[in-house]
């Protein structure tokens, strides 16, 4: 095969790529990453340029936010010179109406009725009552709830009474408990023996006056009914 024949059978080249070709192939890559021409807009732009309700930055001299607390039904402390309601208590100065001086009333939330009333020092213009502040109204609340406790102690002793006696050659524990009642009011004796078993209970009016000599009379009248059958009685 001679020089010309072998150029005929030659499998033709690829021509060879100028310098400018080869500068296209990064704006082609390009296009191939970029959206189709039909997507929307917004797309195309970064997700910060995309439009909606910005919140305004915070700078280290802004106030931090407050957050507003939940409404309930606890007052709101009120401190003033006359004035103060916190923890559920109420102190008031107020005029004393028996001279020229000053008064102080504690009034607990819930209560009709002030549970304290008592003088109250005068200022330093001998004019106006002293400011009440943080430490006397401590002071004041404490007081009140002393007063309180005293007074549920003194209706308790009046409503349950009870008294130990010996009858019959034995020890019995006699007790009286009142029932309050706007309509109907009423009291129930109860005794028991020395193991501490209930071993009778009757009602009797709420004015029943329980004593020894009373006591021991109904355990030796067997129990009955003082004075004689009831209405209460079953």
């Amino acid at each position: 095969m001679t020089h010309d024949q072998m150029t005929l059978f030659a499998v033709p080249t690829a021509p060879t790529e100028s310098q400018p070709a080869r500068q296209a192939l990064p704006r082609r890559a390009v296009r191939t990453r970029s959206a189709p021409d039909d997507a929307p807009q917004a797309a195309l732009l970064p997700l910060q340029l995309i439009p909606h309700e910005a919140t305004p930055a915070m700078t280290d001299n802004d106030p931090m936010p407050s957050i507003a607390p939940a409404p309930d039904d606890t007052p709101d402390a009120i401190r003033s010179d006359r004035l103060w309601q916190l923890d559920g208590w109420t102190a008031r100065v107020i005029k004393n109406e028996d001279d020229d001086g000053w008064a102080v009333e504690m009034l607990k939330d819930g209560e009709a009725e002030p549970a304290l009333v008592g003088p109250w020092t005068m200022g330093r213009d001998k004019k106006n009552p002293k400011p009440l502040d943080q430490a006397a109204f401590n002071t004041l609340v404490k007081t009140a709830t002393e007063v309180l406790q005293r007074h549920a102690q003194q209706a308790h002793a009046m409503l349950h009474k009870s008294l130990t006696v010996f009858a019959l050659d034995a020890q019995w524990d006699v007790r009286l408990d009142i029932t309050p009642d706007e309509y109907e009011p009423f009291a129930t004796l109860s005794a028991y023996d020395e193991a501490g078993d209930e071993v009778a209970q009757v009602r009797v009016a709420p004015d029943f006056r329980l004593n020894t000599t009373s006591a021991t009379a109904w355990i030796v009248s067997g129990f009955a009914r003082p004075g004689g059958r009831g209405p209460f009685d079953d």
